[in-house]
């Protein structure tokens, strides 16, 4: 144990860190003011060079401090704190091993999670999931915190920045925490309008097909402001 507080003061007085650990707990806290979690449920992380800072497991967001600092390093050895690492850790250093992503965002958004349940693949009922890199995948059903469901949910997210976890939740990843949680927010509201669509009676929501998608990705590219 105080290994692992010297470790914390060699690392908690570097304004990155401190940063980072600043922009996690905000980003955490807004997926509950969001209603994109409940409680404890769901987990963020972001990377700081080698090093992970993750939202500590069964401690409500609007608890933490900065002396709260949680970090890792890629194999999952405790550095930084003394607050237990989120049970889906497994989950966020396996997309950090595979991908460029330096944020995580997992939540059990009802919308998303109801979809999950539901279909292999949410349908193409909006342009935005090629924002996602195309038709977001559902990864089969494994245990929380397992190799298992890491396993399923990188393979769900091959070509792609965000999918669904069955009966449990949704995944995104991004290059920085902002652009993380703003996917999860798209894929909760294209699954809430998927859900809302197809409920009309006797009609069924038409889908885009392949062709636009692939428009739609080639001029969301060009989308936003030029620096």
């Amino acid at each position: 144990m105080s290994e692992q507080r010297n470790h914390r003061t060699d690392h908690g007085d570097h304004g990155d860190v401190s940063a980072a650990w600043e922009a996690l707990v905000a980003t955490a806290r807004r997926t509950v003011t969001d209603g994109l979690v409940v409680g404890t449920s769901g987990n963020v992380s972001v990377r700081v060079g080698d090093l992970v800072l993750v939202t500590p497991s069964g401690v409500p967001y609007d608890r933490l401090t900065p002396d709260d600092v949680t970090g890792v390093d890629p194999d999952g050895r405790q550095v930084l704190g003394t607050l237990v690492p989120t049970s889906e850790l497994p989950l966020h250093l396996a997309v950090y091993e595979t991908t460029d992503a330096t944020a995580v965002v997992h939540t059990h958004a009802v919308h998303a999670t109801a979809v999950s349940t539901l279909v292999e693949e949410l349908p193409l009922v909006h342009y935005m999931a090629a924002a996602l890199g195309g038709p977001v995948r559902v990864a089969p059903y494994a245990t929380y915190g397992s190799a298992e469901l890491a396993r399923n949910a990188l393979r769900a997210l091959d070509g792609r920045t965000g999918c669904l976890l069955r009966n449990h939740g949704t995944l995104t990843h991004g290059t920085g925490l902002d652009q993380a949680y703003d996917r999860t927010a798209q894929l909760e509201w294209m699954c809430r309008l998927w859900l809302t669509a197809s409920s009309v009676p006797h009609l069924t929501p038409t889908l885009l097909t392949p062709d636009q998608l692939t428009e739609a990705t080639q001029k969301l590219r060009d989308y936003g402001q030029r620096s």
